[in-house]
């Protein structure tokens, strides 16, 4: 089980870092064939805010200890992994968009969730913007900013497998697109 988890905490970074290529030489992934709807605007300002902070923090633990050099070297490692880690989560999100092919929608945020959703399986659409997110059986939130810009309504239960492998059926999806009347019109295109 141990085992397990690493293994899909590896796999979650080394798809961060791919990200992160794909993201600086301008190219998306699993887009092919499909329309793409992009959700990581919203958060770009506040991804760069806390990749700021985390530089200024880097350079602040660099200057006190500078005559420890030992825990400078190591804490230098930890700091820009972390910098490299909060772009990569960004860089994810850019190169993850949700895609629309002509039998599903795929659901996306990031390295850690990709959604099929069967266009056969979606019973209702609407453009809904909520702040709010209270946990609730079946529902699967991902907002991005702390909103979410859609909401669909399955027929039949779709199995969304979390980060860590388990696996929970979901009949509303709730999620975050830059163009929400957009990705509403296509969803509702006959």
């Amino acid at each position: 089980m141990m085992t397990t988890t690493v293994g899909r905490l590896v796999r979650y970074e080394m798809r961060l870092y791919a990200g992160l290529a794909l993201w600086m030489a301008r190219r998306t992934q699993g887009t092919a064939g499909g329309r793409v709807f992009g959700y990581a605007r919203g958060q770009g300002a506040t991804m760069l805010g806390l990749a700021f902070v985390c530089v200024v923090e880097t350079v602040g633990v660099s200057v006190m200890l500078r005559d420890m050099p030992t825990a400078h070297d190591v804490l230098l490692v930890v700091d820009v992994y972390t910098v490299l880690f909060v772009v990569g989560m960004h860089a994810a999100c850019v190169v993850r968009p949700h895609v629309l092919t002509p039998d599903a929608v795929r659901v996306r945020y990031g390295a850690h969730v990709d959604l099929r959703i069967p266009l056969s399986a979606i019973g209702a659409v609407r453009r809904e913007t909520r702040m709010t997110h209270t946990p609730a059986e079946g529902a699967l939130d991902l907002a991005v900013g702390s909103q979410t810009s859609l909401t669909l309504e399955l027929t039949e239960p779709v199995t969304h497998t979390t980060l860590l492998g388990r696996r929970r059926d979901v009949t509303v999806v709730r999620l975050h697109a830059d163009d929400p009347g957009g990705l509403v019109r296509a969803l509702t295109r006959p």
